[in-house]
């Protein structure tokens, strides 16, 4: 029985649409994993990138088998945008050097950042592939544990794309921001303080006079994220200049 599901038109079409939706939804968890790996040694950016993907995709499955219950809690959309626009705006703060520091804290703190990113950023992309499983188990697992090597590879060239233009640092802390922002406001819980507001839903979309208050608050979020960060990255370097005056002027 088994093996006929496995040779079946239908596996195989869940199959390359489990893997399609998620190389179109997983751009922005690339993102995230290329710039909380940045700052680290080169090897260990491949470490982060390598057990920071696969950590996150047995994550995202696990996720998906709940998906459905979990965004109709209230109050956790709300959460996961609070600790994106956190994550957002620290990753566009640099790395303080510090000797201190063990090389294996850097990759650790890392790994939890790509995972908390992750995990948040997942809980409305988890909808679209539990969709394209069609109930299968065995087909989520499949099409997400192939997709492993496709983030590894969009976050490795991401990696290096930044190396050489740094703008991509600020373009991938707003994206986040973004995130969080349209995120924030299709949270059940302020369903009805929106409907105060005048606010008509249109397919689960909240619209006020004929605005998307998704994606209005989507670019507010990238205002907050790249606005907060850069200032926040501006006190920091201002600090070290201070604080290390000489090694400033060589």
């Amino acid at each position: 029985m088994m093996l006929e599901y496995l040779v079946s038109a239908e596996f195989w079409v869940g199959l390359f649409k489990i893997i399609g939706v998620n190389i179109i939804l997983s751009g922005d968890n690339a993102v995230v994993i290329a710039l909380a790996a940045r700052s680290l040694p080169p090897k260990q950016q491949t470490q982060a990138i390598i057990w920071g993907s696969g950590a996150a995709i047995v994550m995202r499955i696990l996720l998906t088998l709940f998906a459905v219950a979990l965004l109709t809690l209230p109050w956790l959309k709300i959460v996961g945008s609070l600790l994106l626009f956190w994550i957002g705006v620290k990753l566009l703060v640099p790395e303080e050097d510090d000797a201190e520091i063990e090389a294996s804290d850097q990759l650790l703190s890392a790994i939890k950042t790509i995972l908390i990113a992750d995990l948040v950023m997942s809980l409305d992309n988890v909808i679209a592939v539990a969709a394209a499983a069609g109930g299968s188990i065995l087909l989520l697992i499949l099409g997400l544990a192939i997709s492993i090597p496709l983030v590894i590879f969009g976050a490795t060239l991401l990696l290096k794309l930044m190396e050489r233009f740094p703008v991509i640092i600020t373009i991938g802390g707003a994206l986040i921001g973004w995130v969080a922002g349209e995120m924030l406001v299709t949270d059940p819980a302020l369903a009805g303080l929106l409907s105060g507001f005048g606010a008509e839903f249109v397919n689960g979309k909240p619209m006020l006079a004929g605005f998307s208050l998704e994606l209005t608050c989507g670019a507010l979020g990238v205002l907050i994220v790249v606005a907060l960060g850069k200032w926040l990255a501006k006190r920091q370097e201002a600090a070290s200049a201070t604080q290390h005056p000489a090694e400033i002027s060589k």
